[in-house]
């Protein structure tokens, strides 16, 4: 078996307790606001006020900190540093957004003393015999857990996602935490309460903290997949997964954001977005079934084979059909411009109220047509020209300051929201050609 270096060996303890977390997140938000600075909070408040957005001018010194930070602690405020990392180039300045990227891939590896405590607790006294080759030097880092490489004596290899101790104890904390720091800051429009959507957050990561929970949802999904040679999913080896413990097969590959760089052509950033759109949009009006975690990295390239590689179901989600089909009226609407059906599902799932003034109403449809826009446009839609981000981010703040958003939707939705923004930014990370209306037409 390879040995870790020293360096390797320290790693750094994950934080458990509630106020120890509490302090680094404290620390982490005194390292965004001492990066942005006097002027920057400044401006901020005066955006706040007008309703009109500025980009964020955070020195990288400061930034790197608060990923550190962010890195170091993993859990449900890593996950949230990681969507603000997702698209951070419409908020931050370029250099600050490349540094924030850093989090939707690494987080600070565990000590190995701890690593080995895992392994024994889940495997026994003499895990190793089990294994020809355990690399203890990770290959990946994320909000959760960390991922090695490994070899069974009888030839299978394998990638193991290993929880970090604790994660699972700090959920609780963290979202508490995090609604407290919400209600100090104000993130949540007047008359909304943020607390049924904290509490889905709160589940959600306890799913994702189940690895034999994981497990399942993967298998399901495999199932759905079936044969598509465009896509890769490894199976799951259930006699070394346990619930702090998933052990799959070992895919390579690049994360599909990596295509965006100038050594992979147009054509291929085209398909790979294509493929990846049509399948987010099979899993809701198809599968009933949808991985709603949109981190980059959960997505591989495969440049040999031509495929997508799809990874971390930790996050998936079954959808009720009644939602499915309030969705499906939704954007059948919003393509086909019909105000009337689009008001209507819009009210069913929440995202108005039905004695709102016509007023906030009409400022909601708007809104939702302008999001709707790459489905509404025949043939490709170039997110690499589009505008549209910047479109709905000063919209959506804008109606976000005035009060039209006085209702909120089911808190179930909350993930499905996050997986197809999540799908549209890859597209405009790749700045890809996507035909998103032929999509639309197959499957409303």
């Amino acid at each position: 078996m390879s040995q870790p270096s020293a360096s390797e060996s320290r790693g750094l303890a994950i934080p458990t307790q509630r106020l120890s977390r509490l302090w680094h997140l404290g620390r982490a938000a005194g390292d965004l606001a001492a990066g942005i600075g006097v002027q920057g909070l400044i401006d901020l408040a005066r955006t706040r006020a007008s309703g009109q957005p500025a980009r964020l001018h955070l020195s990288p010194e400061h930034t790197r900190r608060f990923t550190d930070r962010l890195a170091r602690m993993r859990g449900a405020v890593m996950k949230l540093g990681q969507l603000m990392s997702m698209d951070g180039s419409d908020i931050f300045t370029p250099e600050a957004a490349e540094i924030l990227s850093t989090l939707r891939e690494r987080a600070t590896p565990m000590p190995l003393s701890q690593l080995a405590q895992v392994l024994e607790r889940e495997y026994g006294a003499g895990w190793d015999r089990q294994f020809k080759r355990f690399e203890f030097t990770p290959i990946a880092a994320a909000s959760i857990g960390q991922v090695h490489r490994a070899e069974t004596r009888d030839g299978r290899r394998l990638a193991l996602k290993i929880q970090f101790p604790g994660v699972r104890e700090s959920i609780d904390s963290d979202i508490a935490n995090l609604a407290l720091l919400g209600r100090s800051f104000g993130m949540a429009p007047k008359g909304v309460d943020i607390a049924p959507f904290l509490e889905e957050a709160r589940r959600q990561l306890h799913r994702e903290a189940d690895y034999e929970a994981e497990a399942e949802a993967l298998e399901s999904y495999r199932t759905w997949v079936g044969d598509d040679p465009d896509f890769y999913i490894p199976a799951v080896h259930r006699d070394l997964t346990t619930r702090h413990i998933l052990a799959m097969d070992f895919a390579e590959g690049v994360s599909v954001d990596r295509l965006a760089g100038p050594e992979y052509r147009r054509a291929e950033r085209d398909r790979a977005a294509t493929l990846l759109m049509r399948l987010t949009l099979r899993e809701l009006f198809e599968f009933g079934l949808v991985q709603t975690d949109p981190n980059f990295g959960n997505y591989l390239y495969d440049a040999a084979n031509k495929r997508i590689l799809l990874l971390d179901f930790g996050a998936t989600k079954p959808v009720a059909p009644e939602l499915v089909e309030q969705y499906r009226r939704l954007a059948r609407s919003a393509v086909q411009g019909d105000r009337t059906g689009l008001r209507e599902a819009s009210i069913a799932l929440g995202y108005v109220g039905t004695d709102d003034p016509d007023e906030h109403i009409e400022a909601m449809l708007d809104l939702l047509e302008l999001a709707s826009e790459p489905l509404r446009q025949p043939g490709y839609y170039d997110f690499g020209l589009s505008d549209l981000f910047e479109r709905l981010y000063h919209r959506g703040r804008a109606l976000f300051h005035s009060g039209v958003f006085s209702t909120a939707p089911a808190p179930e939705t909350l993930f499905l929201h996050r997986k197809f923004m999540g799908s549209f930014m890859l597209s405009r990370r790749l700045r890809a050609r996507v035909d998103l209306s032929e999509m639309a037409r197959l499957c409303l």
